[in-house]
């Protein structure tokens, strides 16, 4: 069946979600599968957004860079000479060839085509066998720049013309977890997942802790306690959950002890935030995770994990064999779940699918599914 975005009604209405809670149900296949919704999703949400990009620490100094496709566009990622974060898309003003490529160190940035290139700031400073182009003016060409903001060492990209103003896109992230401190943070790890289920079921997943303890039991499950009462719901299918659970490690302990600034807070201090689109953070008592969901088509998403560690704890000698206790159990957490989406994407295109009703365990899903479809449909009512 050919789902458009305004048909994608296979078995159920989409309105059966926006009832209550205790009425609803789940949405239908086609808000998973269908190429059209996938293409409205990225010029609804990801074309105008503020998007999660990576970490400060990550360019520490004047040159370095990182050349990304994000959502199919290539950018590049730079600190100038003057020590300024800039991005820029990475397609030459000539015939749009790639200027950089991976990451690293760099002086200038070369087409490898035709050799046009520009500095770090993305202005073109050489263009061999231009001067007798009429009207050609190199000092009005450059890399068209894309929106770079940074909040508390985090840094955020914006494709659009003119994006939402940055502080009050952030505004409820940092009255909810400036106690995080981030800025005092270090990357410790990136992690790269490639899952075949969307994007969607990727931060559905991470907000479901129905499923908690049953799939995770032998893992997590048992060191971790929640209620409805903690979830609090923010605009645009936003979400602050406060909850317990144990640090991120087999036995629960917290290896290199609390974070300085959460001294007074519990073992269990536990905290979840999703901030639309696809940006979910973890805060513990001893580390901080943000995970980014990338779409790369209607059944498949690219998945970046960020683990940060107060910077006191890289002085630990042991550092690196601590980080791998983190890592390989974590590791064992996300092949718990891409099982479970991935068993879901698989249903979505099918014509028997017909969607579940809702638990009342669900609420954090249901809230940020309507505030999907507001974006997507139209206010509902």
């Amino acid at each position: 069946m050919d789902h458009t975005i305004a048909n994608v009604r296979p078995a159920t209405d989409i309105g059966e979600t926006r009832q209550e809670l205790i009425h609803a149900r789940h949405l239908p296949g086609g808000i998973y599968s269908s190429p059209a919704i996938y293409e409205e999703e990225l010029q609804r949400y990801f074309y105008r957004d503020w998007l999660y990009m990576g970490r400060v620490e990550q360019f520490a100094n004047p040159g370095d860079y990182e050349a990304r496709r994000v959502l199919g566009r290539p950018i590049i990622i730079t600190r100038d000479k003057d020590g300024v974060l800039g991005a820029f898309y990475n397609m030459c003003r000539h015939r749009g060839v790639e200027v950089a490529e991976g990451k690293g160190n760099a002086r200038v940035f070369k087409c490898p085509y035709h050799g046009w290139t520009y500095d770090l700031s993305g202005k073109l400073v050489g263009a061999a066998y231009m001067k007798d182009s009429d009207g050609f003016d190199p000092k009005t060409c450059r890399l068209p720049r894309i929106n770079l903001e940074v909040w508390r060492g985090n840094i955020f990209i914006s494709f659009a013309a003119e994006p939402p103003p940055f502080a009050e896109s952030m505004a409820e992230f940092e009255k909810d977890f400036a106690q995080l401190a981030t800025e005092k943070c270090r990357l410790a790890d990136v992690t790269r997942l490639e899952l075949n289920c969307n994007w969607k079921f990727m931060h559905e997943n991470l907000m479901d802790f129905y499923h908690v303890g049953v799939l995770h039991v032998k893992s997590f499950g048992a060191r971790f306690s929640w209620t409805t009462d903690n979830v609090r719901l923010k605009d645009n299918g936003g979400i602050t959950i406060r909850y317990d659970a144990a640090p991120s490690t087999p036995g629960g302990e917290a290896l290199f002890g609390k974070a300085p600034w959460l001294d007074a807070q519990p073992n269990s201090f536990a905290c979840t935030g999703f901030m639309p689109p696809n940006m979910t953070l973890f805060g513990r008592i001893d580390c901080v995770k943000i995970m980014v969901g990338w779409p790369i088509g209607p059944d498949k998403c690219e998945v970046f994990i960020y683990m940060l560690f107060p910077e006191p704890f890289f002085a630990d000698p042991e550092f690196d064999r601590k980080l791998k206790v983190y890592k390989d159990y974590q590791a064992i957490i996300y092949e718990e779940d891409r099982s479970m989406i991935e068993s879901m994407q698989r249903a979505m295109a099918l014509p028997v699918y017909e969607p579940g009703r809702m638990s009342v365990m669900e609420k954090p899903i249901h809230h940020f599914l309507n505030g999907y479809l507001d974006r997507m449909f139209g206010p509902r009512g």
